[in-house]
C-alpha cells in the first residue's frame, strides 16, 4: 500500500507546501516515509482530497490520472523503458489536462528495474527520494500518477486568517537563513561542513575534501546558476537549477542546454564521497542519475562503496562489467549508473539492493556506510547524527537533526553525553512528527514553533495547545516504531560502520559503545520495549 497524504495548511500558508508519503520500504524492510515539494500537495488539495491510496499492482504498465473526482487507469506500455524521466514528464505535459495547477509523478528506468533505492521524481526537480518508493511503484507496473484540481478553501475566519498568514509572511520573507536558502540553497552548506571537517569525503575516509570550493554552493551558483524554483505556496524558491551547455556530438558548434537541480546532498554524494572535483562532472553525473530515477544519496555512497571495493583487491573490474572505478573519475561513474539501473552482472543487481546487502555477499561491511539498511547522508559531525541515522523512524539525518545538536555541544565545548542526546533526539524527532503532519517543510521549523501551530490551527478549526501537540506528536512516532518492529526491525541487528569510528569528526570518535548506548536509551524511553 502507498498512502500519499497533505495537512489542513496545505493551500492556506506558506511553505505548507509538502507532500508525505508512507509505504514499506524494499531497502530497509520496514517503515518508508518520504517528503517532496513541488506542486504534489497543492494538486492533491485543489483536486478534493487530503490523501489518496494506492494498492494492488497491474499486469502491464499504468498510469494514473486524477482530475478532481475523475480517476482513470491509463496505459503506459510507451512510456515503460523511456531512458529519461524528463523525457516520461514531456510526454504526459501534453496529453493530460491540468496545465499550471498539476503535478506530474513519475518514475525512471531504476523503479521500473526495482532498484531498491529508486525514486519518484516530481515535477522535473523535486523527489520522493529515499528508502525506494519508486522500487514500489514499479513492482505495480505503475510508472506515473497525474493530479489536478481546480477546487478553492476559505477559511471561516477570514479576519483571524489574514492577520495570521500575514506575520508568518512576513516572519519568512524577512528571515537572513530563508534569505540563504534562496541565495545559495542547501548547497550552502558544503563550505562550513569542509571547513569543520565533517564533510563526508572518500567513502568517509576523509571527513574533508581538498576541492570542496571548487563544487560549494557559491562556486556553482557563479558560474552555472541558471534559474531558482519556488514549491507552491513558498516564497523562498531555494530549489536552484544549474545551465550546463552539452556540445552535439555529430554538430560543431550546436549545443543542447540542460537544467539541472542540484543541493547539498547531491553535491556531497555524487561529489566529496566520489572525490569529484569538476563541477560540470558532478553536473552530468547528477543529470544521469536524475533521468534514471535514482536516490542520489544512496546511489554515491554505493558507488563510493564499489570504488574502495575495488581498489582494496576485493571486487575485480571484470565484476563491474569492464568499468574501472577511479576516484574523481565521473565518465566511469557515469557508465556504473547505466551498469547498475541495468542490473548487468551479479554484483550489480546486489548493489541495486543497497550496500548493506551486497557487503553482505562480497565483503567491506566495516566500510559499508548503511544505517538499518538506509545509506548515510551527509552529516559526519558528531555522535549525535549517526546516533539519530539508527535510531530515526526512516533513518534520516531529517529525524532528529543530530548533526545540529552535535554543533550545540561544539559551539558550548561541552563533552557529548548520551542523556542529553537521546532527550534532544525524541524531542526533536517527536516535534517533527507534528510539522509532518501539517505538512509543513522542514526549512520552516524555526518559523513554525508551537505557540505559532497553535495560533494557525486554530484558524483551520483545531483547538489544541502547546502540550496537546508534543503529547500528539510523540504518539505518532511510537506509532511508527509500532509498524517498525512489526515489519521486523531489531536493534540488536543495527550496527555502527566501522569506517564511522576510523574518521575523527569535529566533536573527536565516534565510538561504538556510545552510540549502541545511546540507541538502547532512545528505545527505552519509546516505552515500547523493555
Amino acid at each position: 500500500m502507498i498512502v500519499f497524504t497533505v495537512g489542513p495548511l496545505t493551500g492556506m500558508y506558506p511553505l505548507a507546501s509538502k507532500t508525505v508519503v508512507m509505504f514499506k520500504s524494499p531497502l530497509t524492510g520496514n517503515l518508508g516515509e518520504s517528503h517532496a515539494g513541488g506542486r504534489s500537495a497543492i494538486a492533491i488539495r485543489m483536486a478534493g482530497y487530503g490523501g489518496i491510496v494506492i494498492k494492488g499492482a497491474s499486469d502491464t504498465p499504468v498510469y494514473i490520472a486524477v482530475h478532481g473526482d475523475k480517476v482513470a487507469f491509463r496505459d503506459a506500455s510507451t512510456l515503460w523503458g523511456m531512458r529519461s524521466s524528463y523525457t516520461v514528464g514531456r510526454v504526459l505535459r501534453e496529453v493530460e489536462t491540468g496545465a499550471g495547477i498539476r503535478s506530474i509523478m513519475r518514475i525512471g528506468r531504476a523503479g521500473e528495474k526495482l532498484v531498491s533505492y529508486a525514486c519518484v521524481v516530481t515535477e522535473t526537480y523535486r523527489h520522493f527520494g529515499r528508502l525506494g518508493l519508486g522500487a514500489v511503484w514499479g513492482s505495480k507496473k505503475l510508472k506515473a500518477l497525474v493530479i489536478s484540481g481546480r477546487r478553492s478553501i476559505k477559511p471561516r475566519d477570514t479576519k483571524l486568517y489574514r492577520e495570521v498568514y500575514d506575520s508568518i509572511f512576513t516572519t519568512i520573507t524577512k528571515s537572513p537563513i530563508m534569505k540563504k536558502y534562496h541565495d545559495i540553497g542547501t548547497a550552502m552548506n558544503v563550505t562550513p561542513l569542509n571547513k569543520l571537517k565533517a564533510l563526508p569525503t572518500k567513502n568517509l575516509k576523509e571527513a574533508s575534501f581538498d576541492n570542496a570550493d571548487k563544487i560549494s554552493g557559491e562556486a556553482i551558483a557563479e558560474k552555472f546558476l541558471g534559474r531558482r524554483v519556488a514549491c507552491s505556496h513558498c516564497p523562498v524558491s531555494c530549489i536552484h537549477l544549474a545551465i550546463l551547455k552539452e556540445p552535439y556530438a555529430t554538430e560543431p558548434y550546436f549545443y543542447k542546454t540542460i537544467m539541472i537541480s542540484y543541493d547539498y546532498e547531491l553535491i556531497y554524494a555524487l561529489g566529496s564521497m566520489l572525490q569529484i572535483s569538476s563541477p560540470e562532472g558532478l553536473l552530468k553525473l547528477i543529470d544521469k542519475v536524475e533521468k534514471e530515477g535514482l536516490d542520489a544519496m544512496s546511489c554515491g555512497v554505493a558507488l563510493a562503496w564499489a570504488t574502495e571495493m575495488l581498489e582494496k583487491g576485493l571486487i575485480d573490474k571484470e565484476i563491474l562489467n569492464g568499468i574501472v572505478l577511479k576516484w574523481g573519475d565521473f565518465d566511469n561513474y557515469i557508465r556504473a549508473v547505466d551498469q547498475l539501473v541495468e542490473q548487468s552482472t551479479e554484483f550489480y543487481k546486489a548493489l541495486a539492493k543497497g550496500v548493506e546487502y551486497a557487503s553482505k555477499i562480497y565483503g567491506g561491511e566495516e566500510f559499508a556506510l548503511s544505517f538499518g539498511g538506509n545509506e548515510m547522508p551527509g552529516y559526519h559531525t558528531g555522535p549525535a547524527a549517526h546516533i539519530g541515522y539508527l535510531t530515526g523512524a526512516r533513518h534520516s539525518h531529517l529525524n532528529g537533526a543530530g548533526y545540529s545538536i552535535d554543533e550545540k555541544f561544539l559551539k558550548s565545548n561541552v563533552k557529548p553525553n548520551v542523556e542529553q542526546i537521546v532527550d534532544d533526539l525524541i524531542k526533536e524527532e517527536s516535534w517533527r512528527q507534528i510539522l509532518s503532519s501539517l505538512v509543513v517543510c522542514y526549512f520552516g521549523r524555526g518559523i513554525y514553533k508551537p505557540d505559532v501551530v497553535v495560533k494557525v490551527l486554530k484558524t483551520v478549526d483545531y483547538n489544541l495547545n502547546e502540550e496537546d501537540l508534543n503529547k500528539l506528536g510523540m504518539e505518532i512516532l511510537q506509532e511508527k516504531y509500532r509498524f517498525k518492529l512489526r515489519e521486523g526491525f531489531d536493534i540488536k541487528k543495527l550496527r555502527l560502520p566501522k569506517r564511522v569510528s576510523e574518521t575523527l569528526t569535529p566533536l573527536g570518535i565516534v565510538t561504538p559503545e556510545f552510540v549502541m548506548e545511546s540507541v538502547n536509551l532512545y528505545i527505552k524511553k519509546l516505552h515500547l520495549i523493555e
